[in-house]
């Protein structure tokens, strides 16, 4: 295989889409997605399962296949042992992979999701992007409400094309591009001897800054028929998108991939996509854009 393939490679179209096998309960659904998907995307579709194979799991399997209508012709089966992070993170390497389908766990009487230890790494480490399932189904369900992070990082405009590429083939007609705003970083801004109209007028001219550059991103994206909403939210990066994605029952949230190079206070404090890790508003596509050459 030719890894010099991924370097810089874009983030779409998603030729190859894999997803992780565990013959739990979820498993059916997950795959119903991930064949949707292929379909949609005209991908090949690629099965992972980290274990060891027998003649009843591979029975199970065929089962499966069959159910969700995965023709064996135009898709791939690998089983191999192994660490699970560390085998599917090097077999999407070595596969190519452009999007991995993971499912997302529920938490016990609470209707909220939150990721196992497997998926967590695995969404913090992915050198392709990962789209995490928060409540598959074995009749799956449009994408209607769709989410992006507008945030201002270099990864932000692939990201954003991502989700309009992907919107394009799920038939998606409406896409919501949200840029936080810190409200620390608008009282550092603000002088301690500033009048109440003073930190009115800068609060107010921060904000029309972060609109401004947003409507400069979304010039440069390609919407084509896609009608793109902006909005502005206050509070802390993570947390305030993911509260907004909840509260609007978005079936969506597409964001950027972690940054590979945190400084110190990355490391000591939560990291915007450790809030969304932490409990899953919805559906969240990680899209891993490459732009850094990793």
């Amino acid at each position: 295989m030719d890894l010099s393939k991924l370097k810089r490679r874009p983030p779409f179209p998603f030729e190859t889409i894999a997803v992780a096998i565990s013959f739990s309960p979820s498993c059916l659904p997950i795959l119903l997605e991930a064949k949707r998907l292929a379909d949609a995307c005209g991908s090949s579709l690629l099965l992972l399962h980290i274990g060891e194979k027998s003649l009843e799991k591979d029975q199970q399997l065929d089962d499966m296949m069959s159910k969700a209508g995965v023709d064996p012709k135009h898709s791939r089966v690998i089983w191999m042992e192994g660490d699970p992070v560390d085998t599917i993170l090097r077999l999407c390497k070595l596969n190519i992979v452009d999007l991995l389908v993971l499912g997302a766990l529920e938490k016990e009487n609470l209707l909220k999701f939150y990721i196992g230890s497997i998926a967590r790494n695995i969404s913090r480490r992915a050198k392709c992007s990962v789209l995490l399932l928060t409540n598959p189904t074995l009749q799956p369900q449009k994408f209607k409400k769709v989410i992006v992070n507008g945030a201002e990082n270099p990864k932000t405009i692939h990201t954003i094309n991502t989700a309009l590429y992907l919107a394009r083939n799920l038939n998606v007609k409406d896409v919501t591009i949200v840029t936080e705003v810190h409200l620390p970083g608008l009282a550092m801004a603000i002088a301690d001897d500033s009048t109440a109209p003073e930190q009115k007028e800068i609060k107010k001219n921060i904000t029309e800054d972060f609109t401004e550059n947003l409507h400069t991103l979304i010039d440069q994206c390609d919407a084509g028929d896609i009608r793109i909403t902006d909005k502005i939210v206050r509070g802390k990066p993570g947390y305030a998108i993911s509260k907004y994605a909840s509260d609007r029952n978005a079936d969506l949230l597409v964001i950027n991939s972690p940054d590979t190079h945190l400084n110190v206070f990355d490391r000591i404090f939560t990291h915007d996509i450790e809030f969304i890790l932490a409990d899953l508003p919805c559906n969240v596509l990680i899209v891993h854009s490459r732009v850094s050459g990793d």
